[in-house]
């Protein structure tokens, strides 16, 4: 059943459909000519209409933050997973699960702990463990050193334990920090080298290391060359958000995630339209206030997804939003956008907006929508 923007309950959350396709192509296009694998995180959408669109246009495998989304996707027919997290030790009988049931799982590790972990549990039940070895190229979050003696004692661990060690991935998270295309680029070089040192490390002291695994949106948008890399991921791109807008990869009609929100009310005194969208519509992800430019809670836009230059969503209760200009009371608000009026609002992050929602609308160039579940949950 379809419905249009105009029809839909609110809030909504809205997929563009041009733009998405457009931001999947470019993204494809872009490891191709690089010369890698691309293997996208689905974490950002958990939609399996969007993940089939990306391996439509080339995707080999893709990336997973939660068990759940290798279940899910699994059951889907998506084989060649990544899970992307540090395993921790009770999930390790539902990995062992979904690979006796054929599923391609690789997890990962940083620590001798978590790594004789691995080793214990894959023997006890006779389990020879994918594993890639999570390497630390920004200080953003986890992993090892690339020329710290860790790493090797990790990957030695898993070797002789019997795991197959596939090789080392790493995540530049701190890319998400930058703004300029400088900037970025270095850290997209920064990136590549320390993950590719690493894994020239493990080859030089005799061990297997056949993946060497990138990426960030920004970085991925942001590398010269791949030299050394097997496969990238990325997973914001897809929809992109106000955070990489300012970050400065994508422009703000690249932006294909909204959320549709009905005017249920003013505040003239106080410049104010009140809005059935809050924080449990868009989130309470306020990515773009440590960034250049402030978004508050979300960029205003018609209906017809064009931003309104000024109003932005400058509060948020649980599900009342408040829609204001950001430099001053507009003494015409209440005509401006009147009650039962609808309005557009671009996130700050997309995944977590994402997360609010049961489902997605899916707007087509012709103005109709259709429903695309998503899930939630560990």
């Amino acid at each position: 059943m379809t419905s249009t923007l105009n029809t839909l309950d609110t809030p909504a959350a809205v997929i563009e459909l041009p733009r998405m396709m457009r931001n999947i192509a470019r993204m494809q296009d872009r490891m191709d000519a690089l010369g890698v694998a691309f293997r996208p995180h689905v974490k950002t959408t958990k939609c399996a209409a969007v993940v089939q669109a990306q391996r439509d246009a080339g995707a080999r495998g893709i990336t997973v933050s939660t068990l759940k989304e290798a279940e899910q996707f699994f059951a889907g027919g998506v084989v060649d997973i990544l899970y992307a997290v540090g395993i921790a030790p009770h999930r390790l009988p539902h990995a062992l699960e979904l690979r006796r049931r054929g599923c391609d799982l690789t997890i990962i590790t940083d620590s001798v702990a978590s790594a004789r972990e691995i080793v214990a549990f894959g023997r006890a039940h006779d389990e020879a463990f994918p594993v890639l070895v999570e390497v630390d190229t920004d200080g953003h979050r986890s992993g090892l050193h690339p020329e710290g003696d860790e790493l090797l004692q990790v990957a030695m661990v898993l070797h002789e334990g019997g795991m197959r060690l596939k090789g080392v991935m790493t995540h530049a998270g701190s890319s998400y920090e930058l703004n300029t295309p400088d900037a970025l680029r270095a850290m997209a070089e920064q990136e590549r080298a320390g993950c590719v040192m690493a894994a020239e490390r493990l080859r030089a002291a005799g061990l297997p290391c056949p993946v060497v695994s990138v990426g960030s949106t920004p970085t991925a948008l942001s590398a010269t060359h791949l030299e050394g890399v097997t496969e990238v991921r990325a997973g914001v791109y897809v929809f992109f958000d106000l955070v990489m807008h300012n970050v400065g990869v994508c422009a703000m009609d690249d932006i294909a995630l909204s959320v549709v929100t009905t005017v249920i009310g003013h505040q003239p005194e106080k410049g104010w339209v009140i809005v059935d969208a809050g924080w449990m519509a868009m989130s309470r992800d306020r990515g773009t206030s440590r960034q250049q430019r402030d978004f508050q809670y979300g960029q205003v836009c018609g209906l017809d997804g064009a931003p309104l230059a000024g109003y932005l969503m400058v509060g948020a209760n649980q599900e009342h939003g408040i829609v204001a200009r950001e430099d001053g009371i507009d003494g015409d608000i209440v005509a401006r956008f009147p009650i039962g009026s609808r309005l557009r609002i671009l996130p700050n992050h997309a995944c977590a907006t994402g997360a609010q929602f049961e489902k997605y609308e899916a707007l087509s160039a012709d103005g109709d929508t259709q429903a695309w579940p998503r899930f939630h949950g560990w």
